[in-house]
């Protein structure tokens, strides 16, 4: 079978022809530094889509076999199984100068990754291609992205769910399948670069105890510390610093790696020494003290509050929000145009395994609800940057879904100056979609959007500012929660997702609180950053794993060099239950022209409930600025 239709006037292939690698892997848990893999299927396929080769085994991984229920791989069943680096030498060489092509495709890649390494040996990948992704991109009519779902809407057949070698030869027919899709669409492959992979570079450290206690606030000078507060240590001591902060940990204070107008002390014996930290600690105000009174004080701490993961009552949620945006601003946004006040959403509690129905906005107070392009997914092509966005904004106004890329489930298309020269016009001609100009946004017909690009529940769509609740199945978070950022596909820049843990007093607790590309993973595992290609970033959130001190969660992005998000363009969010889900809700934010960074989304506490905000607010300064106003210590 071709892995593209002729039947879409593709003369060749070209970025779509490729030497595959499809991979399943059956784990013993979901952390790929900590746990191993129990069986393993290979298939390779040609350029043409033909199959040429066929691997699978158990494998004998030396632990527990994990969640049985799931893999049915039981300790009888592995037994007697090869151990993995008996077969690395073969799965190698059916991966070498072949694209690597999974289901959640970094999952599979991390835990080869770990198992080479194990083996003393690299693993073979120089690229990795997500068929997640890929069918995000594609965005089909299909209520989640799980492999089964897929399949059913591929019409590929299914026997033996997560049986590997099965789910691999389901894998290669929604591969073909997603791959005519994207030919369809005249979509770029969102394929990974995978550098060589060392494993002591992608090993997060030992896990840090969170402080239990919030923060009382600065050191008055004579009276005792009090746990919770923040101190920082700068300069030589007379003890080892590691003992210092070993002592402190223990009697409850928050030991820092930076100093920020949040602290409540900082120790030194060399007040005057001009380090980095004394400097902020004089800019700020902080109380100073030498190590032999921190060690007089370390002997009488006093009892702090201790946080709360859940407040007594929830705040209702049908009543608008009041706080602001974002926290105090001590770096000034380059946009003055206000915020408006956010709606909150309360998108329904649904039982696991069934499927959360479309929420609803709640009514307005004035006037009637004008919904014409309620269920259409409209693209905006053309036009400078702030004509676009105020496109964008009033299609939202108008109950419609902007999007930021062409795919299955675009419904119309607004042209703007310019937008005859998009690359994508000759495919949305192809594909015979409506195409109007920016006067059909002044009053829209409501006409009916095509039932193929309809699914059973639509996302939600957000405003800038808007806010949903989170659904607490059984009163407690999903097990994951994933909030995806995409773009259009440009060269000449880098977008980089990140994210800040954050404390009630917006900082983080420690520098392990920042995730980003370098440090990809938190210390315990309980957000991830995945990327799903070169215009797609994932953040991944255990909320029920969440510390109670880790208040908000700040998802930001912030584009490497001199570019800015006024070439980008819109950056589209959207939040789902699980890594297979669709989203639940979504939102298109536009910065202005000159800002570098963007905060994108809030992850937030409301009384027993988690929140999710929809941010779109830009800054000029660079990515190291705004960790360094979230508390983290980055280097000059």
């Amino acid at each position: 079978m071709s892995l593209v239709s002729t039947s879409f006037d593709v003369p060749d292939m070209g970025d779509y022809a490729h030497d595959w690698a499809l991979v399943d892997v059956e784990t013993s848990g979901l952390m790929a530094r900590r746990d191993r893999v129990l069986s393993v299927a290979v298939i390779t396929i040609g350029p043409d889509g033909e199959q040429t080769g066929e691997f699978s085994t158990l494998l004998d991984p030396g632990c527990d076999p994990g969640p049985v229920e799931v893999h049915g791989l039981t300790v009888e069943r592995l037994q007697g199984a090869p151990t993995f680096d008996q077969v690395a030498g073969r799965i190698g060489a059916m991966l070498q100068d072949r694209v690597l092509v999974a289901h959640n495709a970094q999952f599979d890649y991390d835990f080869l990754a770990y198992e080479f390494a194990r083996a003393r040996m690299w693993l073979p990948v120089s690229q990795r291609l997500c068929t997640l992704a890929l069918n995000r991109q594609v965005d089909p009519p299909t209520d989640d992205m799980k492999l089964g779902t897929l399949a059913a809407h591929y019409g590929v057949p299914q026997q033996r769910a997560h049986d590997a070698l099965d789910d691999t030869r389901v894998l290669a027919g929604i591969l073909r399948a997603s791959l005519r899709e994207a030919a369809r669409l005249d979509l770029p492959l969102p394929l990974v670069t995978c550098p060589p992979r060392a494993e002591s570079q992608f090993t997060p450290k030992p896990p840090k105890t969170p402080c239990a206690y919030r923060n009382p606030g600065r050191l008055t000078p004579g009276e005792p510390l009090q746990q919770g507060m923040k101190v920082a240590i700068t300069g030589e001591t007379a003890h080892a610093r590691a003992e210092l902060v070993g002592r402190a940990v223990a009697a409850g204070l928050n030991m820092m790696t930076s100093v920020s107008r949040h602290t409540s002390v900082l120790v030194t014996n060399e007040p005057a020494s001009g380090s980095a930290k004394a400097r902020r600690a004089l800019a700020e105000g902080v109380p100073v003290i030498d190590e032999h009174t921190f060690l007089r004080l370390l002997a009488d701490v006093r009892p702090g509050t201790a946080h709360e993961a859940k407040a007594v009552a929830a705040t209702p949620a049908a009543e608008p929000e009041t706080e602001p945006v974002v926290g105090p601003v001590e770096l000034a946004p380059t946009t003055t145009s206000a915020v408006p006040v956010p709606e909150t959403v309360a998108l329904p509690t649904a039982a696991p395994g069934v499927g959360v129905p479309a929420p609803r906005r709640p009514a307005p107070s004035i006037g009637t609800l004008v919904t014409p392009l309620a269920g259409r997914r409209v693209l905006v092509l053309g036009g400078a940057h702030a004509d676009a966005a105020a496109a964008r904004t009033r299609i939202v106004e108008l109950g419609g879904s902007a999007a930021v890329n062409l795919s299955a489930s675009v419904t119309d298309v607004v042209l703007l100056e310019g937008g005859l020269g998009d690359r994508r016009m000759s495919r949305i001609t192809a594909l015979e979609l409506p195409v109007h100009d920016l006067h059909w946004l002044t009053a829209p017909a409501a006409t009916a959007p095509v039932a193929s690009a309809l699914r059973t529940q639509e996302p939600h769509v957000m405003p800038r500012g808007g806010v949903i609740d989170l659904p607490m199945p059984h009163g407690s978070p999903a097990p994951e929660w994933y909030v995806t950022a995409g773009w259009a596909p440009q060269s000449g820049y880098e977008i980089d997702v990140v994210a800040f843990l954050l404390d009630e007093d917006e900082q983080v607790t420690f520098d392990e609180d920042f995730i980003f590309y370098g440090a990809p993973e938190s210390p315990a595992g309980t957000v991830r950053l995945l990327t799903g290609g070169p215009a797609e970033q994932t953040i991944a959130l255990n909320l029920a794993s969440l510390p109670p001190a880790t208040r908000k969660v700040v998802v930001a992005a912030a584009i490497d060099g001199t570019a800015t998000f006024g070439t980008v363009g819109a950056i589209q969010i959207g939040a789902a239950p699980g890594s297979s889900g669709a989203p639940l809700a979504r939102a298109t934010l536009d910065a202005a022209t000159t800002e570098r960074t963007m905060l994108l989304a809030e992850v937030y506490r409301r009384g027993p409930m988690w929140r999710l905000r929809a941010v779109g607010q830009g800054y000029d300064h660079g990515l190291d600025a705004l960790a360094r106003r979230y508390g983290v210590d980055i280097a000059d």
